[in-house]
């Protein structure tokens, strides 16, 4: 990759004396940790299938044991992967300002084992279980790998990754949380994310219009021979 731009002077003045950071990542930060988007090529067993029609309430109903394996071959990739420079740097910045809250589309866990600790995960957490019954019971993925997704403990319903599948809403305890950060906010970053998923698409505006700096760092998807665009709007 080509030498990255150099970070503009502005942002270094705003950061030192920023009081509150909040930051959105999406995808494209987890991209050099080798984890594909979701939208990527399947391989192997999984090319013949659209991840959009793995990814449903109604899919998991229909072949809860398909769902289940493709997300045990999902996490399984998923746990190879290290943090990498970007996860890290966001680590090290939130013990160096006074207030930091991370805001994360991601259900790979590569920004807690960085070490963050302030996170909003507001799509989930692919290392993690839920009943798909009608309670939150959650439970640990199991240790073995299994054909068939085990059952609740509590209840006795499918348990099920615990990721904000299509057609589902996400906590709104959760949204209303990300979008208290990003309201409260002087220095908003929003790093690897298509900006077109909402609601996490709107969050830089709403830091914007609560007169928030705004830096935008993404590969150009469109040419990815440019290098990574650093873009402030304060």
């Amino acid at each position: 990759m080509d030498e990255l731009p150099p970070i503009p002077a502005g942002l270094i003045a705003v950061l030192h004396n920023a009081r509150h950071v909040a930051v959105l990542t999406g995808a494209g930060i987890s991209a050099e940790s080798g984890i594909p988007t979701f939208r990527d090529a399947q391989t192997g067993l999984w090319a013949k299938f659209n991840p959009e029609d793995l990814a449903t309430p109604d899919a998991f109903r229909r072949n809860p044991d398909l769902v289940w394996q493709w997300y045990q071959s999902r996490r399984a990739g998923v746990l190879s992967a290290k943090p990498n420079p970007a996860h890290l740097a966001l680590a090290e910045l939130e013990q160096r300002v006074s207030q930091f809250t991370l805001i994360t589309q991601n259900i790979d866990p590569l920004h807690r084992r960085a070490g963050n600790s302030n996170l909003i995960e507001l799509h989930g957490q692919i290392d993690r279980l839920r009943c798909s019954g009608p309670l939150p019971h959650y439970s640990a993925w199991p240790a073995t790998e299994t054909d068939s997704p085990p059952l609740c403990p509590e209840c006795g319903a499918l348990l099920r990754p615990d990721v904000v599948w299509f057609g589902e809403m996400l906590s709104r305890e959760l949204l209303a949380k990300a979008w208290a950060a990003a309201s409260s906010a002087d220095l908003f970053f929003s790093i690897g994310t298509s900006g077109v998923v909402e609601p996490a698409a709107s969050l830089p505006r709403v830091a914007l219009q609560a007169s928030a700096t705004i830096v935008v760092i993404n590969l150009d998807v469109e040419n990815s021979a440019e290098p990574p665009l650093y873009t402030l709007h304060s």
